[in-house]
């Protein structure tokens, strides 16, 4: 699988332990940066990752900052960006089975390593159902682009 990542200087360690565990584990990985823990703006690594995954470019995201709030933010204000900010397996799972949530984040701060290597991997594995929740999808969708129609 092609997955971006991403971080602020606040997410930087837990990026870069997930990034090399998804290596490990086969995935192709591009890292959006930030390179360091130097204070940076979330918005100016989260939102190039977001727009790859929404293009299609990558299949999934994951990005990380202090909290996991602002990124998640940022990714869902990306047209196709769809993004949980998970603290444990369930929510990560439920938000692909029934959002079919293509953008993981998570908080650099209050999330364990260990705990978050097992959040990504059951993102990872788990596939979108479809059915009634393709509808709902849809309507989400027609959500981001109420503003291109003309009044």
């Amino acid at each position: 699988m092609k997955i971006a990542v991403a971080s602020d200087h606040a997410g930087f360690d837990l990026k870069q332990l997930i990034a090399g565990a998804l290596r490990e584990l086969g995935h192709e990985v591009e890292d959006f940066g930030t390179d360091s823990d130097d204070s940076v703006d979330y918005p100016d690594f989260a939102a190039p990752a977001a727009r790859a995954v929404a293009s299609g470019d990558m299949e999934r995201g994951v990005i990380v900052c202090g909290s996991g709030v602002g990124v998640a933010i940022v990714a869902n204000k990306i047209d196709g960006a769809r993004a949980v900010n998970a603290h444990d397996p369930l929510e990560a799972e439920m938000s692909r089975k029934h959002n079919d949530a293509n953008v993981l984040t998570l908080s650099g701060q209050r999330v364990a390593p260990e705990a978050a290597l097992t959040i990504v991997r059951r993102f990872l594995e788990t596939p979108f159902e479809g059915g009634r929740h393709a509808r709902r999808i849809e309507k989400i969708t027609a959500l981001e682009h109420e503003g291109d129609q003309a009044v």
